[in-house]
């Protein structure tokens, strides 16, 4: 069956989500930077507030370079005691290939874990290339658009990704209603949204009714 993930940027959030029917949240800060480390007191909010999965990116900094590993591995360390099981990361390096050896430093935190590679495989040279890298990390997702510029651009691409081996392709980054009858035939069931739940935008909170229609779509 399709699921829908949804990021949250709060409880309240969380709370509309799981309300409207989302399957699993992306708990993410300032969407300013395109979704960083959340603190661990949020964390903690959501996780005693909904009882769906919470997957925790895992970024700080815009762009695809880790700002300060040791930080993120601290703060990784930090989500994992405060009860933290799923992540969301990613990295390139600076020729725009899969960075693996920054990615295999902070998974190191998280043995066990499951993980979904971020939109980072978008951003990369070759998202193709890129994919059979990505599958050797030992990530259990991929979030991809199939290009930089959004799900528009990148559907054909994401049409091919689907058929590759494990890991899971997760789609979003610009995705909207009118793309999911394609992609369902195309054999995708894992889809992303965050404003796309949001009337008001990033400025105004998750809408649960806005969920359950996209809920209702995957059906």
């Amino acid at each position: 069956m399709p699921i829908l993930e949804v990021i949250a940027l709060d409880v309240k959030d969380a709370v509309a989500a799981q309300a409207g029917g989302a399957d699993r949240l992306e708990l993410v800060a300032d969407m300013a930077s395109d979704g960083l480390t959340p603190s661990v007191a949020t964390f903690k909010e959501v996780q005693s507030a909904v009882d769906i999965p919470v997957r925790v990116m895992l970024r700080d900094a815009k762009g695809f370079a880790p700002g300060n590993l040791k930080q993120l591995r601290r703060q990784a360390w930090e989500l994992r005691e405060a009860g933290a099981t799923e992540f969301v990361l990613g990295f390139l390096d600076a020729e725009g290939e899969i960075d693996e050896g920054v990615t295999l430093n902070l998974i190191a935190e998280l043995e066990g874990c499951a993980w979904t590679f971020h939109r980072a495989l978008d951003n990369s040279n070759d998202v193709f290339r890129s994919w059979g890298i990505v599958q050797t990390l030992g990530c259990d997702t991929v979030l991809a658009a199939g290009s930089a510029k959004g799900v528009e651009d990148g559907i054909e691409n994401l049409k091919k990704l689907v058929t590759q081996a494990p890991p899971a392709l997760l789609v979003g980054g610009g995705l909207q209603v009118r793309h999911v009858p394609e992609l369902l035939v195309a054999g995708v069931n894992g889809f992303h949204v965050g404003s796309a739940v949001r009337p008001s935008g990033w400025d105004g909170p998750v809408d649960s009714a806005s969920v359950r229609e996209w809920v209702n779509r995957l059906v």
